[in-house]
Parts: C-alpha cells; sequence; structure tokens
C-alpha cells in the first residue's frame, strides 16, 4: 500500500510518500509562503547585458529575475517599443522556470510550459515527444495519438508562437478521451494567456498554479499512491477541489482521518521519518552506514562497513554485500532529500569486476524508480560512482534550514 500523506508539522506542510509505510519522497512547504516556480507573468525588460549574454527582467516591483539574451528573440510580446530589436522597456511573457538560489536571481523563460496530469503543451517547441520513462510500444501509440487529435481539432496558434507537446510518463496506458480533455485544458489556458496578457498591466501575474503540495499530485505517478491522505479539514477541502476540477479519476483515493488521540504525524512515525532523512549517517541493516555529505559543488555518499562483522576470509563477500545493501539505500536517499546535480558514491573496494557490475546495474534498476531524471554515468578510475540528478526543487536540508529561518524571523 503505497499512501501520500500530507500534514502539518513545526508551522508548514509536509507531504509524505510512503511506500509500504517508508518515506522515499519527503517536501516541506511554508503556510505563509507561496513558491513563484512555474508562474507566468507579464515582465518587463530593464537591462539587457550582451557581456554576459543575459537580460534582467522585472516580474513585480523590484522583482528582477535573469533570462538568457537568445529567447528574447523568439518572447511572446505584449508591447513593444519602436525597435524591432529586443530593448529596455518592451513587455513580455514569461515563466519562473528556477527560484532564486542564495544570490541569484531567480531564472525566467520564454518558452512556456503548462502542466497536464498526462500532457505537457510547450511553447516554442513544436514537435510531439514522450517521456523517456515510456517503453518504445507505449511510446508510439500515444503520440501516434496526439498527432491524430491535433489533425482532427487543427487547433491554431493564437497569434503567437507555435506549440507541441510532451506526453508524460502518467499518460502509460491513457486512453484517447483521456488524453484529448487534457490537451483541450492546455490549448484553452494557452490562448487566455495571450489575449489576457495583451490587456493587463506590466507585471501582472496571468497563471499561477494551485499550493505547491496539491500540485505535487498530478506529478505523482498513476501507480505510485493507492490513496491521499490528511488529517486537517482545509487541506482535504482544497485537494478535493482540485481533485474535482482536475483529476475527478483521483477523488476516491481522497481520505479525511481526523483523530485528536493520534494526529498523522503520529500514527506514521512521520517526525522520525523526517529527522532520519536529515541526518547525515544512514545505518544498514548489513551494520553498514552511509555518511552524507553536502558541498557547494556536488553531495557526496561513503559507504561504511560499521559494525558488520564478518570472516576475514570471506571478507571480499561482506563487501559486496554491504555495497548492495549500500546501493539500493543510496538510491532512496537521493529520492528522498532530493539531491540534485552531481552526486558520487564511494563504495567499499571491491577486487572483482564481476562484483562491481553486477552493483551498477543494481543501482542503475533503482535510480530509474525515481520520478525525476537521474543518470548513473559511470565509475571512475578512482572507483567512485559518479551520478547526476536534475533539480527540480530544493534539497530536502534547505527546506527545512529555510522554515528555521523563517520561524526566527517571525519570533
Amino acid at each position: 500500500m503505497n499512501q501520500y500523506v500530507i500534514c502539518k508539522m513545526h508551522g508548514a506542510i509536509f507531504s509524505f510518500l510512503l511506500e509500504n509505510g517508508r518515506a522515499v519522497e519527503i517536501h516541506c512547504d511554508s503556510e505563509g509562503s507561496e513558491s513563484i516556480l512555474g508562474n507566468i507573468y507579464t515582465g518587463r525588460i530593464r537591462d539587457i547585458s550582451g557581456t554576459i549574454g543575459a537580460a534582467f527582467i522585472e516580474i513585480a516591483p523590484k522583482k528582477i529575475c535573469y533570462i538568457p539574451i537568445n529567447e528574447l528573440d523568439q518572447a511572446i510580446y505584449t508591447k513593444k517599443g519602436a525597435s524591432s530589436k529586443p530593448q529596455q522597456g518592451d513587455e513580455l511573457l514569461v515563466q519562473v522556470s528556477r527560484e532564486a538560489i542564495k544570490t541569484k536571481y531567480p531564472s525566467v523563460t520564454t518558452n512556456l510550459t503548462l502542466h497536464g496530469k498526462y500532457i505537457l503543451l510547450t511553447i516554442g517547441k513544436k514537435q510531439v515527444s514522450a517521456s523517456a520513462k515510456l517503453n518504445r510500444e507505449e511510446k508510439q501509440r500515444l503520440i501516434g495519438l496526439i498527432k491524430e487529435i491535433e489533425a482532427e481539432n487543427k487547433w491554431q496558434t493564437p497569434g503567437a508562437r507555435a506549440f507541441g507537446w510532451l506526453i508524460r510518463t502518467n499518460a502509460d496506458g491513457a486512453a484517447r478521451d483521456t488524453l484529448l480533455k487534457d490537451m483541450n485544458r492546455l490549448y484553452t489556458l494557452y490562448c487566455s494567456l495571450v489575449t489576457d496578457g495583451k490587456h493587463r498591466v506590466c507585471c501582472s501575474c496571468l497563471f499561477s498554479g494551485p499550493h505547491t503540495w496539491i500540485s505535487r499530485l498530478s506529478d505523482l505517478y498513476e501507480q505510485a499512491a493507492d490513496q491521499f491522505i490528511t488529517d486537517d479539514k482545509n487541506i482535504w477541502e482544497d485537494a478535493r477541489e482540485y481533485l474535482s476540477l482536475y483529476q475527478p479519476e483521483d477523488l476516491s483515493k481522497l481520505m479525511l482521518l481526523h483523530d485528536d488521540m493520534q494526529p498523522l504525524y503520529k500514527r506514521y512515525s512521520l517526525e522520525k521519518q523526517l529527522e532520519d532523512a536529515i541526518n547525515d549517517r544512514v545505518w544498514l541493516k548489513s551494520g553498514g552506514y552511509l555518511v552524507i555529505q553536502y558541498t557547494e559543488a556536488l553531495t557526496v555518499i561513503d559507504v561504511n562497513t560499521g559494525k558488520f562483522e564478518g570472516s576475514v576470509k570471506n571478507r571480499q563477500k561482506a563487501f559486496f554485500k554491504i555495497n548492495k545493501e549500500a546501493a539500493l539505500e543510496a538510491a532512496r536517499q537521493i529520492r528522498l532529500r532530493n539531491m540534485s546535480g552531481i552526486i558520487l558514491i564511494d563504495f567499499i573496494n571491491m577486487e572483482s569486476k564481476e562484483d562491481e557490475e553486477e552493483l551498477l546495474q543494481n543501482l542503475d534498476e533503482e535510480l530509474r524508480r525515481d520520478p525525476i531524471r537521474t543518470t548513473l554515468v559511470d565509475m571512475t578510475k578512482l572507483s567512485l560512482v559518479e551520478i547526476t540528478r536534475m533539480k527540480k526543487e530544493r534539497p530536502l536540508k534547505e527546506q527545512i534550514s529555510l522554515l528555521t529561518e523563517d520561524h526566527k524571523a517571525g519570533s
């Protein structure tokens, strides 16, 4: 039984994806602050710097964002100056693609993406493509269906840039009518954005998604959660409204389990699971352990024998056993802690090349279960396994740190 549990703890909304009671994902969203990631604005060009190949866009008073200069040529402009070239004061549609990180400005893009449960509408990318996690036969079936629907509906580009479709992993097995419903909603939204953008004042927010914790309901794989559980009436009502509008097929999964004697975070030991997920040390059943260390450039996972007691004679077999368990746990921790960028795993050295190959194969298979693109690159000459993972949100440890800072600032 897989469950997606949403509850309030420590002044924030926490979302836990549990597989047989064990967390594989944890997300933290402050109750008082909303993410701007994915929001669409009418922005104004404040400055263009050819030296660094970037422009700076104002999306709200004193809210400046960064954009690569080459994206300005293909932008959807809502107000243009006399020059055909992009210039200061021009107004255009932009979408926040990355939130501010430390001293870096948020990033925006003119290649807007509109999210459905099964389909993404991609503005500026006309082709029909599919998630790499779908098998070849299913990709061909779904791409064929999308092209048939396009040909029948003959949707016109609404006085703006051409658009295409990206089929999500969730679409695996989806019927034609299901895809058509998603595509119709996204196309209608695109048309309204272009129309509204021309009549709204600059620095208006034309589109903002639901609460971050709600939007994750559409990001979950179809089979990822059998139940959506909360013990908070307001959360339950917000989730019910969203699912009724956009995912009615999942409405039956939503459950309100309120118990004054045993809140959800106690029933599922969520505080303990959260504490374990930000601890630098992770113990394995074999007695070995992982040490997880974050640096500015990368994350390092070190595998240690720890309390493991094996005979000297069977040392290599013992190392292989610990490494195999460590590989499965490392893959879980990468997803659980939302690591991103370059990740290095320092396994215990093994003499057998066959054991190394089996270890890498096991690790690769486990990493493929991660919904965020995660790639096992190779084992280096120093026997370090290199992994890359796409950045989508802040790491869990950083989310918790920001929450703690907000509490201190508010007290």
